[in-house]
């Protein structure tokens, strides 16, 4: 039997983005975001939602570019700091101790430190109430090369991707692999 909870925001697993732009004076900002993910593949498009009174929405709303940037295991602390300091308080790239490396692709930086980047330029903006969703066409990616199979793709298992669960408000990361993608309709089932 099922119980009803309500309309909550309870999805698994919810990736754990830190959103990187340039503010109205330069200066390198970063901020971790659970609400977004991939929204489009032709062309090739990711959504953060970030509400009005974050630092870094005047900063998308002005430069129209982000870089999406997607922390290890390894970089738990950096990524939950990125999520409750402020960039109009503080400059969160040195009290991280991360470096900020200017985008070749849009006008904002990228974490240096983080295995997988995803470059974006703004190309549609929603209001959906307490968040304003900003949609990017995905202009480039970079991957540590360390973590790539045959230089091609990066390896989920290499980069450990941090997941955030809404309803403990705990950090995880991926398991173990269970089955090949879009082969099960076409075998029958294990039994």
């Amino acid at each position: 039997m099922k119980k009803d909870l309500g309309a909550k925001t309870i999805l698994f697993p919810t990736p754990v983005l830190v959103v990187a732009t340039y503010d109205g004076q330069g200066k390198a900002n970063a901020m971790t975001a659970a609400w977004g993910g991939i929204c489009c593949s032709d062309p090739p498009c990711v959504t953060v939602s970030v509400r009005k009174a974050r630092h870094t929405y005047d900063s998308l709303m002005e430069r129209k570019a982000y870089t999406v940037n997607i922390p290890g295991k390894g970089h738990a602390w950096e990524a939950d700091y990125l999520g409750v300091a402020s960039g109009k308080d503080e400059d969160k790239f040195a009290a991280a101790g991360l470096t900020a490396v200017k985008s070749g692709f849009v006008d904002a930086p990228y974490i240096e430190e983080f295995p997988l980047i995803l470059e974006c330029k703004v190309v549609h903006i929603a209001d959906l109430g307490a968040h304003t969703q900003f949609v990017g066409e995905i202009m480039n990616v970079k991957a540590d090369a360390a973590m790539m199979e045959n230089d091609r793709l990066p390896l989920i298992e290499q980069i450990m991707p941090l997941i955030f669960a809404p309803s403990s408000g705990n950090y995880y990361t991926i398991g173990e692999e269970i089955g090949k993608a879009f082969s099960a309709g076409k075998e029958k089932k294990l039994t």
